[in-house]
């Protein structure tokens, strides 16, 4: 491949604010094709950012002879069926997070991934932020000593949507896997794997505490890594706003660091030398650099480690923290 061509299947919110105008922004890289099952807004999405087509049915897009990458922009129900359909067609892919909507599909897209050695790349594009870049120099640079402990916090107001008669689909669970915690929490949960290594043991309590809609909207878990460290969470979704929150705090035998996942408030590192507050920029459309690393991979230029099997024991952890299995 000399220029990525992709084709987007979805072209909802996340493609307009986090990641569709990127994938133009990088050197040989641009969109040719674009679908969502409502014409209307294929046309638009197409018309607005200059791509040449649109479809409505997804094999469609796929067939396009011109398009030699699919990017999966859709719930998460639907990830595996489509990843799964653009490997078969020789095309690699990259989806949007979580992985799948459990985790036995993430399992299969791993599968034919192997079968047909096409990669399936997953947009836990935290990873690659300049803001979770710098969090990871510290850490590596013994600023803090040995991790000791891992603790998760974040709480937030319910959403207006959510008092709806038609449920958002990010808490319809046949749909997203679960309810915000499914949503949120795979991108706090990846980049500590991402750091620690593997979880491997993870159990949780969870309840449905404002009954707003029928997921759980409140979840504590605790969980623990590879090399040894462990470590807890709390969440929820349907809290007061005084108790807002966005915080991981890693606790260290030298030291400590607090940085938010999704406000990116100034990263916070505290040693016996005081407290030093570090403000990191992130670029305006925030999937620009892990996109860069999959079209570089693509191309040959690079490796990209954020593929469907480091994504997997996201969803495994996820699962047994709301009970799966």
């Amino acid at each position: 491949m000399k220029t990525i061509k992709w084709g987007f299947i979805g072209c909802g919110d996340v493609t307009e604010r986090k990641s569709g105008p990127a994938f133009s922004n990088i050197a040989n890289s641009t969109v040719v094709a674009v679908m969502s099952r409502n014409r209307e807004k294929a046309k638009d999405y197409a018309v607005r950012h200059g791509i040449k087509r649109f479809y409505t049915d997804a094999q469609e897009l796929i067939a396009d002879p011109e398009v030699n990458a699919v990017y999966v922009a859709t719930p998460p129900s639907s990830h595996s069926t489509y990843a799964i359909m653009a490997m078969k067609a020789g095309k690699p892919v990259y989806v949007e997070k979580p992985l799948a909507s459990n985790y036995e599909d993430c399992v299969r897209v791993n599968k034919v991934s192997e079968e047909t050695g096409i990669p399936c790349f997953v947009a836990y594009y935290r990873r690659a932020l300049p803001y979770f870049q710098r969090v990871k120099q510290i850490i590596e640079s013994g600023a803090i000593g040995n991790v000791m402990n891992v603790q998760v916090r974040y709480a937030t107001t319910a959403r207006a949507e959510d008092y709806g008669k038609e449920k958002p689909w990010r808490v319809q669970p046949e749909i997203s896997g679960g309810g915000y915690f499914y949503d949120m929490a795979s991108h706090q949960l990846d980049w500590l794997q991402y750091i620690f290594g593997v979880i491997v043991e993870a159990r949780g309590i969870y309840a449905n505490r404002a009954h707003i809609y029928d997921a759980e909207d409140t979840v504590d878990a605790f969980f623990e890594f590879e090399n040894g460290i462990i470590g807890s969470g709390s969440w929820c979704f349907a809290a007061h706003e005084s108790a807002m929150e966005d915080r991981i705090h890693l606790v260290g035998d030298k030291g400590s660091i607090s940085f938010s996942v999704f406000n990116y408030e100034p990263i916070s590192l505290y040693t016996s030398g005081g407290i030093e507050h570090i403000d990191i920029p992130n670029p305006r459309y925030v999937q620009e650099p892990m996109i860069k690393n999959v079209v570089d991979h693509l191309l040959g230029n690079d490796i990209c480690t954020c593929t469907s099997v480091s994504a997997t024991p996201v969803n495994w952890a996820m699962d047994r923290i709301l009970g799966k299995f």
